[in-house]
C-alpha cells in the first residue's frame, strides 16, 4: 500500500509536505520520499524507512527541500517520487497503485520509442517509472494520465508536481480516495483527508472517480471531470484507514463502531457465547470492539496492551516471519484481565491466521478460560488485483484457500468459492469449523458482507468488495 501528499503554497512548502507525508506513515513501511519545485528547480529527497520513521530520516533533508511546491509519499514498494526528463517538460511523480500488465506495458513503451528502464533490486521495474513513460507517450500530462490509468490493469492514482503547479488524478474507479484542503496561502493534496488538519487546512472537496485537477496556490481546477462509476475499496474503513480518516464522507471510526455494533447484534441470538469482556486486537480491531461492547452491554477490556515506544508501527517488518515475532513482542498481556476470563476478542480480518493463533495461545497461557474470535470482516477468498494490500505472492497463503483446496482440490470453480462465500451454505460453516478448528478458537463468526456493506453506508454496487466475494 502507500500514500501520498501534494502541497502548492505562496510561501515554502517544506514543513506541510513534510509533516503532511509523515501522516501517511500507517499506510507503508519500506520508502519515503519528498520532491519540491522552488527557485532552484527541483530536489528530492529518499530513504528507507523499514527500521527508523519517516521523520527521523528526513528531519536533516528539510533545509535542501525548499520551494513553494511539492509532493510526499510513502511507499510500501518501490522508491518514490521520481524525477523526470521528457517532451513534456520536467517533473516529479509519485503514485499509489498497482499493475498487473507489466510486462505488456513495457513492451508497448519499447514499442513506442522508450528506449529503457532503470531496473530496482531484485531486477523488476519501477511501477512509477513506468506509469511516467506511458505518461510521456501522449503530447500532454492529461493526455498522458488519462492513456496510463486506461493502459493499467489494476488502479492507479497519482501526482505529477510540474513547475506551475500540481496534477492530482484518482484511479478511474476511484479505487483510492484524494482529497483537497484549502487554506489562506496555499492548496494541498491528501490520500488521508485527516492528514492536513493541524496544519491549518479545511476541506474543500474530494476528486470524484477518474477526476484529474491542478493544483496552484490559488486553488484547484477541475481539468477532466470525475466518472460515474465507483469502486471505493471496502477494506479502507476494515482496516487501512486511520481511525480520523473520512472517505466518501464516511469516517473510519465511525464505521468501526457501526460494524462491531452488527457483529453484537449477531451473537445476541447465539445464547452460548457469554464472553465476561470484549477487546479489540489493537489498532484496527479496537474500535470493533467498542462498537460490540457498547451495543451488547459487556464490558470492554484491554486484556493486552500494544508496546509501542520502540515499536509503534503496525506493518514493521518487512519480512513476513519477522513481523509475526514483532506482533507477538508488541502485545504485553494483562493477566488481571484474562485469568479464568471468557474473552471474545475482534481483528479486522484473518489472513494467514497465523498472527491471530499465536495471539490466541498467548491468551491461554496466560489464563484465559474461553477466546471466541470475530473478524470485522468476512472471510477472504480472493488476492487483491488492485491495491498492494498484502506481500502474499500467492492466494493459497489465505488460511481460507488451504482449507478449501484441502476440501475440494487445486482446481476449484469460481461456483464452488462462491458457495463458500455464501454464509447461509454448508460449506461456509464447514470452513468456519476447520478455521476455528485449527486456530485453536471457541467459537469463530465472521462479519457477514452485507452487514460489512451496511456499516460502511454506501450503495454496494459503489464499493469493491472482490476480496471477500469476486465483485470489484
Amino acid at each position: 500500500m502507500g500514500g501520498i501528499f501534494g502541497v502548492a503554497s505562496k510561501s515554502s512548502c517544506t514543513l506541510d509536505l513534510f509533516f503532511g507525508t509523515d501522516y501517511h506513515s500507517h499506510l507503508g513501511t519500506r520508502r519515503g520520499g519528498m520532491a519540491v519545485y522552488g527557485e532552484n528547480g527541483f530536489a528530492r529527497s529518499i530513504h528507507n524507512i523499514e527500521n527508523t520513521p519517516f521523520r527521523t530520516k528526513f528531519d536533516g533533508d528539510l533545509d535542501e527541500l525548499e520551494g513553494r511546491l511539492g509532493i510526499g509519499c510513502i511507499s510500501d514498494t518501490e522508491p518514490q517520487p521520481l524525477l523526470v526528463q521528457s517532451h513534456l517538460g520536467s517533473f516529479a511523480i509519485t503514485t499509489v497503485g498497482k499493475i498487473n500488465n507489466m510486462e505488456e506495458l513495457v513492451n508497448l513503451s519499447f514499442k513506442n520509442g522508450c528506449t529503457h528502464f532503470l531496473e530496482m533490486s531484485g531486477g523488476s521495474i519501477n511501477p512509477t517509472e513506468m506509469v511516467a513513460s506511458l505518461i510521456n507517450q501522449k503530447s500532454s500530462i492529461v493526455e498522458g494520465i488519462q492513456y496510463a490509468q486506461e493502459m493499467i490493469d489494476g488502479s492507479m492514482t497519482l501526482f505529477v508536481l510540474t513547475p506551475k503547479g500540481i496534477f492530482a488524478a484518482r484511479d478511474k474507479l476511484g479505487r483510492t480516495p484524494i482529497v483537497i484542503g484549502k487554506k489562506s496561502d496555499a492548496y494541498c493534496a491528501s490520500f488521508e483527508s485527516f492528514a492536513y488538519l493541524n496544519l491549518g487546512y479545511e476541506t474543500e472537496r474530494e476528486l470524484g472517480p477518474g477526476e484529474i485537477a491542478f493544483l496552484t496556490a490559488e486553488g484547484c481546477e477541475t481539468l477532466v471531470k470525475p466518472g460515474n462509476e465507483m469502486k471505493i475499496c471496502s477494506f479502507l474503513w476494515v482496516y487501512y484507514g486511520y481511525p480520523t480518516s473520512t472517505y466518501e464522507g464516511i469516517n473510519v471510526e465511525e464505521m468501526r463502531y457501526e460494524c462491531g455494533k452488527k457483529l453484537a447484534q449477531h451473537d445476541a441470538g447465539r445464547d452460548h457465547v457469554k464472553p465476561d469482556l470484549v477487546a479489540g486486537v489493537p489498532d484496527s480491531g479496537t474500535a470493533h470492539a467498542i462498537g460490540y461492547a457498547n451495543e451488547s452491554g459487556i464490558p470492554f477490556s484491554r486484556p493486552f496492551i500494544k508496546y509501542t515506544p520502540t515499536w509503534p508501527r503496525s506493518f514493521m517488518p518487512t519480512h513476513q516471519s519477522q513481523r509475526n515475532l514483532i506482533a507477538r513482542m508488541k502485545l504485553i498481556p494483562v493477566e488481571a484481565l484474562i485469568k479464568n476470563k471468557s474473552l471474545l476478542l475482534i481483528d479486522d480480518s484473518i489472513v494467514r491466521g497465523t498472527q491471530l493463533r499465536e495471539t490466541t495461545e498467548f491468551l491461554y497461557n496466560s489464563g484465559a478460560k474461553e477466546v471466541h474470535i470475530r473478524p470485522a470482516c468476512p472471510p477472504l477468498l480472493f488476492g487483491c488485483p488492485y491495491l498492494n494490500f498484502s506481500r502474499s505472492k500467492s492466494e493459497m497463503d489465505l488460511i481460507t484457500r488451504r482449507i478449501i483446496a484441502k476440501r475440494e482440490g487445486d482446481n476449484v470453480s469460481d461456483k464452488v468459492l462462491a458457495d463458500y462465500a455464501d454464509p447461509d451454505s454448508t460449506n461456509y460453516k464447514e470452513m468456519l469449523e476447520e478455521i476455528g478448528k485449527q486456530l485453536n478458537f471457541t467459537t469463530l463468526h465472521y462479519h457477514r458482507l452485507d452487514d460489512l456493506t451496511a456499516s460502511i453506508g454506501l450503495s454496494p454496487c459503489k464499493m469493491c468488495t472482490y476480496c471477500f466475494n469476486h465483485q470489484g
